[in-house]
């Protein structure tokens, strides 16, 4: 791409700005566009805008719009086969992000592509739950004694489940943060307000202000950033919509507060202001930090690392912003003791895989 030509970020901001693209910066735009995880969000905007396109780029663009309509069927599948699993227990199964996207036709899912599936249930069934699942067939896919005890002793979830006959994931959670976490959000606010999803007795749907904090909570909590971007597009977009219902911004501050992710929001509220321009009225942000500053530090680490992998590469500052970022998340996420032996154990895991797959080689 040359020097004058936009960025993925100002592209799906202002589609019109393609019409700009030299060849050459059309290869450009959609490996970012592929490497953020945001290919069918820029087919989508494109479309909308009637962009005339190249025809290179656009045999692109209509594959992975082609992929991402056949991913909503199979999340519209994997939640009829959830929906059967659970029946039984009469308990609800909240959806989270991808999977509340697709099944309520939020504009977020529009050219979205998804991973794996997310649910929410009371912490209490869990084990129910599990069992259910198993019996359905879905396995853990976690197999080590370390990583299972991980997961149910710190962490907000089961291990990852894996169907072993179609393959797909489903992370089933109990709450959205990990129970060794700076914050604890009670999940029974999430639970108990989500609404009921036509045809699925099991199956909810979180509010609108609910969907919004946790996708930033995941955001500005997860130390991996692979799909950074592609979440901080998903508030854009959970923002937008929401923002259409007038009272929509005094729920969020109402729910943030209840759920004790207050100054969190507000992190990832300023973020999506400054760096793609998102809506969001400065006094929200104001009242959610409570008389706490904004740490104008943390805010240009996010802008230097929420980019496409393709652009980082290479960029050591970009390399250092994503590394303090990942180091910030574990210091929410564990006390300094459990940090120390979890990040000791990992690194002593990895040696032996090296060293086991050297010895093969040999």
């Amino acid at each position: 791409m040359n020097a004058s030509a936009p960025p993925l970020i100002e592209v799906l901001k202002d589609p019109a700005r393609a019409c700009r693209l030299a060849d050459g910066d059309w290869s450009a735009l959609i490996a970012s566009g592929r490497a953020a995880n945001l290919l069918g969000l820029l087919a989508v905007r494109l479309r909308q805008a009637n962009i005339p396109l190249p025809p290179a780029p656009q045999r692109h663009l209509d594959a992975v719009a082609q992929l991402s309509e056949r991913q909503r069927q199979s999340v519209r599948w994997e939640i009829h086969c959830l929906q059967r699993a659970l029946a039984a227990l009469r308990i609800p199964a909240v959806l989270l992000k991808g999977a509340a996207y697709a099944m309520s036709d939020h504009p977020v899912s529009h050219g979205r592509l998804f991973g794996d599936i997310d649910i929410l249930v009371p912490r209490e069934t869990i084990g129910d739950v599990e069992l259910r699942l198993m019996i359905a067939g879905w396995t853990s896919g976690k197999n080590d004694a370390y990583d299972q005890r991980y997961y149910r002793q710190w962490m907000h979830e089961l291990p990852p489940m894996v169907n072993v006959r179609r393959g797909t994931v489903l992370d089933v959670h109990h709450t959205i943060l990990p129970l060794t976490s700076r914050h604890a959000p009670d999940a029974r606010h999430i639970i108990e307000s989500a609404r009921p999803l036509d045809g699925f007795p099991s199956i909810r749907i979180p509010r609108p202000e609910h969907l919004l904090i946790h996708s930033i909570v995941h955001l500005v909590h997860d130390g991996e950033l692979p799909n950074g971007l592609r979440d901080l597009f998903d508030i854009d977009g959970l923002i937008r919509d929401g923002a259409r219902a007038p009272d929509f911004w005094l729920r969020v501050e109402t729910a943030a507060t209840e759920l004790g992710l207050a100054a969190p929001t507000a992190l990832g509220l300023t973020l999506a202001q400054r760096l793609i321009g998102s809506p969001v009225p400065t006094e929200t942000v104001q009242r959610l930090r409570a008389g706490t500053r904004a740490s104008p530090l943390l805010h240009g680490l996010y802008a230097r690392a929420l980019r496409p992998d393709n652009e980082v590469s290479g960029d050591v500052g970009a390399l250092i912003a994503r590394s303090a970022i990942y180091l910030r998340a574990h210091w929410l996420r564990m006390p300094p003791h459990l940090l120390a032996r979890h990040l000791l154990y990992k690194s002593a895991a990895r040696m032996r895989k090296t060293e086991g797959s050297a010895a093969g080689a040999a």
